[in-house]
């Protein structure tokens, strides 16, 4: 079922005309529970990857012995799926809880050393036909996306590792048959549940505090007391969920500068990738086709994905994708 984003509440830039040159489309994804193919868009899903080519590692140097074990968070996963199914009241039966009492986390892979290969995760994979916005880069027309299983990159030893790949899918031939994974993962909630995805394009606009200053304060003014809520964040700038391009919504940290580290040209938002697709604040955004029963169990966190602090975005070089992405986690 294709998904549509309701129009927004408030004509923004009839309020403030100086917005519609600053639009910019955005694809929301829309991922939802499913069973997709390799030849489809997808989070979650098999990739479309060649039998001749190696699977993505990760080398960087941190502890990857100790966590969840990969197949029992899907294991875990499919038992609740089954039960809440089953009986929506009470959930797993005894015998199922005491299965799913014995998937702890643990030192689960204590044969690995802090640089040994581990296979990335396979997060995403999104063909230019599905995705409208998709970057066309290299005469390639799939992107997929990948993840490393801990988050203990980076300066802070706090941050995920994502590594990207483009391909012609056609000069596929011969497919892999079985995709690796990691042993062990850090946290349940980088493993993503396969979704099928619904793209829709809409229109953004800048997060408020990207604003210029003065532009901010008309808005504030005429948005009225605090207690009135945050109209233009929540309903009329950015869309929560899964999305391809648009802008970042900054809303735990100021809006940092985005430079490319190669040549200084301004990163672009690649995608998005977002714990919910609607919380209380951002209910304005919730597709009308979900709208009879919002409240379903996982209907706004189908892919149980929570990656940095619940929001990360993969900005790239506009120019050149071939030079460093960075990551900004919200």
């Amino acid at each position: 079922m294709p998904r549509t984003t309701p129009p927004r509440p408030v004509d923004v830039e009839a309020a403030f005309p100086e917005l519609a040159t600053m639009r910019r489309a955005t694809t929301r994804l829309h991922p939802r529970p499913g069973t997709p193919t390799v030849h489809e868009s997808s989070v979650g899903g098999p990739m479309l990857w060649p039998r001749d080519e190696p699977w993505p590692v990760c080398t960087i140097p941190h502890k990857r012995g100790s966590g969840y074990r990969y197949s029992d968070v899907l294991r875990e996963r499919e038992i609740l799926e089954r039960a809440w199914r089953r009986d929506p009241r009470n959930g797993p039966n005894s015998e199922e809880r005491e299965v799913l009492a014995g998937f702890e986390r643990g030192r689960h892979a204590p044969q690995l050393a802090d640089t040994d290969p581990i296979p990335m995760i396979a997060v995403a994979q999104l063909y230019h036909h599905d995705v409208p916005g998709l970057p066309h880069t290299d005469g390639g027309d799939l992107l997929q996306v990948f993840w490393c299983g801990f988050e203990r990159h980076g300066e802070s030893r706090h941050e995920p590792h994502v590594q990207l790949r483009r391909r012609r899918s056609r000069d596929v031939t011969e497919m892999l048959d079985q995709r690796p994974a990691p042993g062990v993962v850090g946290r349940e909630e980088l493993v993503p549940s396969a979704c099928v995805l619904f793209p829709e394009e809409v229109i953004e606009h800048p997060y408020f505090m990207s604003l210029d200053p003065a532009l901010q304060e008309r808005i504030a003014a005429w948005e009225g007391p605090e207690d009135a809520g945050d109209r233009y964040v929540s309903d009329l700038s950015t869309a929560p969920g899964w999305k391809v391009g648009g802008y970042i919504a900054w809303n735990l940290t100021a809006p940092a500068p985005l430079n490319c580290s190669a040549c200084g040209t301004e990163l672009r938002p690649l995608l998005t990738a977002d714990e919910r697709e609607w919380d209380p604040s951002t209910t304005s955004w919730i597709p009308v086709e979900d709208r009879p029963d919002p409240d379903t169990m996982r209907a706004n966190a189908p892919t149980q994905v929570s990656p940095g602090r619940g929001r990360l975005t993969i900005a790239v070089c506009p120019h050149d994708p071939h030079h460093p992405l960075r990551l900004v986690t919200q």
